[in-house]
């Protein structure tokens, strides 16, 4: 599920995924511009979600 998902935001250019020919394989995942660009929407809704939780 995790590499379906990984997968699906590299084909949305949100993330970049970067591989070492190391043993054992290495793989990294960066943000790229555009997933960058997507952090103030994340941050905004966090900030949101965190207060729906403490008004409980």
């Amino acid at each position: 599920m995790l590499t379906k998902c990984l997968k699906e935001l590299e084909n949305d250019k949100l993330v970049e995924r970067k591989q070492y020919n190391t043993i054992p394989p290495v793989v990294e995942y960066s943000l790229t511009k555009n997933g960058k660009s997507f952090m103030p929407a994340l941050n905004n809704l966090y900030n949101w979600a965190d207060k729906q939780i403490q008004n409980k």
